[in-house]
Order: C-alpha cells, then structure tokens, then sequence
C-alpha cells in the first residue's frame, strides 16, 4: 500500500513539473515574439546617443519645436520634436490631434529612415495641460527643460 502511495504522488508531482515545464517555455516563446512589437520610449538625443539603426520602430517624444510645422498636400505634415540638445525631423501622413500644436509635448510612434527622418505612422499630443506621458515628463525634467507645475518648471522658465 505505501508502494502505491508514493507512486500517485510520483506521478503527481511529475504531471505537475512537466506542465510547469510547458507554461515556462510557452510564455518564453510569447515574450520572445513580443520582442519585435514591443515600442520603447526615445527622446532626440537618446535617439542620437544610441545610433539607433535605420527601419527600427520606437517611439520618439519631446516638444514640438515652435516654427517647425509645416503643412502639406494630403494631410502630409512635418515637424521636429526637440529636447534640450538636439532636435528630430517627423514626417507624418494624416489628422493630427486636435491639440496638438507648436511647443506642446507630443509622442510620435514609427520608424527611423537612412536619411534621419523619422516616418511616423501615430502621433499622440497631451490632452489637457496636467498631461504629458510620463516618459517624456522625466526625460525633459533630467534636461531642465520641463514646463509643468513645480520647482522644475521655474527653472526652466529662467532659462
């Protein structure tokens, strides 16, 4: 009877190490095939500091620089979305945010091309003036060019 006993539990314990094998190695695969989806957050000079490699999709955030925006045919708009140190021209074919709007915080998702450009295919300004993607808030707060409420916003007005 003991023999038994331990050969259920044997057998238990085995059905239970191989399924955890099982979901271990399915959700390796999942995050593995997520690996191309996943979007991460740049700034200009993050862009610029890494050498991030043509055709690679990110997100690009920052301030639209005022007096870059320009308008063409077919809803084509080109802007530059800046930090502190360096600037990125964006190339976007669509409706823009109703928002959205020179010196504003804006997050731009698409590709990098050879020549610079960033193509982007989504664009996303804050929504009211309490707002701003969190990412982007830190970035422009580590360069002293944040425009938000508290001590850092006075600083940024002094410069």
């Amino acid at each position: 009877m003991t023999r038994k006993i331990r050969t259920r539990k044997t057998r238990r314990l085995t059905i239970i190490a191989v399924a955890g094998c099982i979901l271990a190695v399915a959700l390796g695969l999942v995050l593995y095939a997520m690996n191309d989806t996943i979007v991460f957050f740049n700034s200009p000079a993050d862009v610029q500091a890494k050498n991030v490699a043509p055709g690679t999709r990110f997100r690009l955030g920052g301030l639209v620089k005022e007096g870059s925006v320009r308008r063409g045919e077919k809803q084509q708009v080109e802007f530059e979305v800046m930090d502190a140190q360096s600037s990125i021209r964006v190339h976007y074919q669509g409706l823009l945010p109703d928002l959205f709007r020179e010196g504003q915080g804006v997050v731009a998702e698409g590709r990098l091309e050879p020549s610079g450009v960033f193509r982007a295919d989504t664009v996303l300004a804050k929504h009211d003036e309490n707002y701003m993607p969190r990412e982007v808030a830190d970035a422009l707060k580590r360069q002293g060019h944040w425009q938000g409420e508290g001590p850092a916003s006075q600083q940024a007005k002094q410069n």
